[in-house]
């Protein structure tokens, strides 16, 4: 079984730092040239300025010198990587970091109410659709659920800010919380703390319904599909047969074993909800790591880009590893087989 830990372990280094340096090299092969842009603006303000400080202020903001060959840069990045610096900014001028560190907390608050949200109407309203199979609302549930599961949610988020941000008026269309609104979070400050999430949650309700409702269907599909193969096993009828009522059996064994094939996916869901939220915030304009995503995209924007990228990726590496290596713990049946590596 230690073997199997190290095993995963070192899958997910090298799935990390494979992904890193594929996009480190697909990134430069895009077209147009930030650096190019950079050092133009540099000459147009500063006549005067050699191009030995050009060089110097260009490889300070793309954390590589452009004029190095490729892999020179990479290994540069990599070096910085290691002293936990991902280079500055270009469009913002601010180091990488101090943006990560700004926007992720308001994606995870976003994404984690979102999935929790959307996992617990999922796999409730799939129990109900088993149960009722065959039934019309059944084969209603389950044409909605494909229907919205085969929406992109921010054609969902237009729609709720046109209809409940424009026309009638009931949400904030944009934005993290109020203008006049003084952020707080302070245990010392429980009042101000509590109207400054309500804020916070108000100004994010959308986007959240936006995700909610797409993924829902989702969750609600894969736990009909998991709650009548379980209802059809052996050992439900041997409940029965003991005399267990059907509440008990629902919840302890139907439930319970058709929601454990669905644990991968909701650790895997949570890493890629990063993701996810890409288009959604810049629907939105709700500042997180996808909204910034996008204007790093549009300006070219090399450090910025790869820094969210690499976050992205390491959240997706670490959901599925944090799944392989729980997975024996919640199923024992999974155990018993991973004994076998």
């Amino acid at each position: 079984m230690q073997k199997y830990y190290v095993e995963r372990t070192f899958q997910a280094i090298v799935t990390v730092v494979s992904v890193m340096t594929l996009a480190f090299f697909l990134l430069r092969l895009m077209p147009g040239n930030p650096a190019d842009a950079y050092r133009a603006e540099l000459i147009q303000n500063n006549p005067e300025m050699s191009q030995a400080v050009i060089d110097q202020r260009v490889e300070r903001k793309l954390n590589v010198l452009p004029s190095d060959p490729l892999h020179e840069q990479y290994l540069t990045y990599v070096g910085g990587l290691l002293r936990g610096d991902l280079g500055e900014s270009i469009n913002e001028g601010v180091p990488v970091s101090e943006i990560i560190a700004g926007a992720l907390p308001w994606t995870i608050f976003t994404m984690s109410i979102a999935l929790l949200l959307s996992f617990t109407i999922g796999i409730s309203l799939g129990a109900a659709m088993a149960y009722k199979e065959g039934s019309r609302f059944d084969y209603g549930s389950s044409v909605l659920s494909i229907l919205l599961n085969s929406i992109p949610n921010y054609i969902v988020g237009i729609l709720l800010i046109w209809f409940l941000g424009y026309r009638l008026e009931l949400f904030p269309t944009g934005g993290r919380y109020s203008n006049d609104m003084e952020p707080a979070m302070s245990p010392l400050e429980p009042l101000a703390t509590a109207a400054f999430l309500g804020d916070a949650f108000w100004h994010a309700s959308l986007l959240i319904a936006s995700f909610t409702i797409v993924a829902a269907g989702g969750w609600a599909l894969g736990m009909r599909g998991n709650s009548i193969q379980v209802l059809g096993e052996d050992y439900l009828r041997v409940a029965r047969l003991r005399g267990l009522s059907e509440r008990r059996i629902a919840t302890r064994y139907v439930g319970r074993n058709a929601v454990l094939p669905l644990y991968t996916a909701l650790l895997i869901a949570i890493g890629f909800a990063l993701g996810g939220s890409v288009i959604l915030e810049q629907v939105f304009t709700y500042p997180g790591v996808g909204y910034y995503m996008i204007e790093a995209l549009e300006a070219r924007d090399y450090p910025l880009m790869m820094g969210i990228f690499l976050v992205m990726t390491i959240a997706v590496v670490i959901g599925v590893y944090i799944a392989d290596l729980t997975y024996g713990i919640i199923d024992p049946r999974a155990q018993a087989r991973g004994g076998e590596h």
